[in-house]
């Protein structure tokens, strides 16, 4: 730990005004309440049907699942608490924890959505060899990397942080703790911090946003002239996955990859990537998705049956 005086820190939140932050809380909680039940939903479906749950796209799509509502209790819970209290504080070290876990998951997800995109690339362009190439034991293999760079990129954010001194100004103009505003509020010239949170964060999600547009352009000028045997089935797939990259990747790069920048865009960026992205991510999976939404439907009636086989029973 360095030799901070700050011993916590003050969120200026979203807005000062009390029916705003009413307002606020409400379409908050229904957010989260989305994000855990929605993605929720698919895990059980994904598992529920055998067919699902032995196709790597699916088994992929089901520990995004996992990580996006992870990534959005991060802060959403104690954002929901501070909007309805008036107090704003979070301890020092509260504030570190917060930086390494939406790091973690964060940078996590990123990793998992390249990953999804090469599942895509694989299945689409090389269908002969698709299920040797992504088979269980390598999608598990390739699961822990990602896992893996999560929180070593985790690692570094944080330590970046701890070499400063924090001994003045203790307002973070957000409502959850990260790399950008935390750093601002250093003692020291934070010039080089930002110059190297940049390169880390920021050069991270740009190198995988354009590995990702790259891969989809393969699949794209892939799929041309194939709509009529079977490619229509695989670009909406592929757009559902595009969509999905895009609401996440987006804001990232508009929040780390221009750290110098201070705007209240930036909560607006944040509250994209940590609330809005993981609430549409299970909407555009099932509502796009023809396999999910029959699963769901066959999920639906095996409980209907079992309860009214129970209810016979009594």
């Amino acid at each position: 730990m360095n030799d901070s005086t700050v011993t916590e820190f003050v969120f200026l939140g979203l807005s000062d005004s009390r029916p705003i932050q009413f307002l606020l809380f409400v379409l908050i909680l229904a957010c989260y309440t989305t994000i855990l039940l929605g993605n929720l939903l698919t895990v059980v479906t994904v598992h529920a049907e055998p067919l699902l749950h032995q196709s790597p796209m699916y088994f992929l799509l089901a520990n995004l699942s996992i990580i996006d509502p992870a990534l959005a209790s991060v802060a959403v819970p104690r954002m929901v608490v501070d909007l309805i209290r008036c107090g704003r504080t979070i301890t020092f070290k509260e504030c570190m924890a917060q930086v390494f876990f939406l790091h973690f998951f964060g940078g996590s997800e990123m990793f998992l959505l390249t990953l999804m995109a090469y599942d895509r690339y694989v299945a689409i362009c090389y269908p002969l060899t698709y299920t040797t190439t992504m088979n269980r034991p390598r999608c598990i293999k390739l699961l822990t990397f990602c896992w893996a760079g999560g929180l070593i990129h985790s690692v570094t954010q944080l330590v970046l942080i701890l070499r400063l001194p924090f001994c003045g100004p203790n307002k973070l103009d957000n409502f959850y703790c990260d790399v950008p505003q935390v750093v601002r509020l250093g003692c020291a010239d934070t010039y080089i911090t930002e110059i190297l949170m940049a390169a880390n964060s920021g050069l991270l999600s740009l190198v995988c946003f354009l590995i990702l547009l790259i891969s989809y352009g393969v699949i794209l000028s892939t799929l041309r002239g194939h709509f009529k045997e079977g490619g229509g089935k695989a670009l909406s797939t592929c757009s559902s996955h595009l969509t999905v990259v895009s609401l996440f990747f987006l804001p990232c790069l508009f929040v780390y990859l221009f750290p110098f920048s201070s705007s209240s865009v930036d909560k607006m960026a944040s509250m994209f990537y940590t609330i809005v992205t993981p609430a549409l991510n299970p909407m555009i999976y099932t509502l796009r998705n023809r396999e999910m939404k029959e699963a769901m439907g066959r999920l639906r009636n095996r409980c209907i049956f079992r309860s009214c086989v129970r209810g016979e029973k009594v």
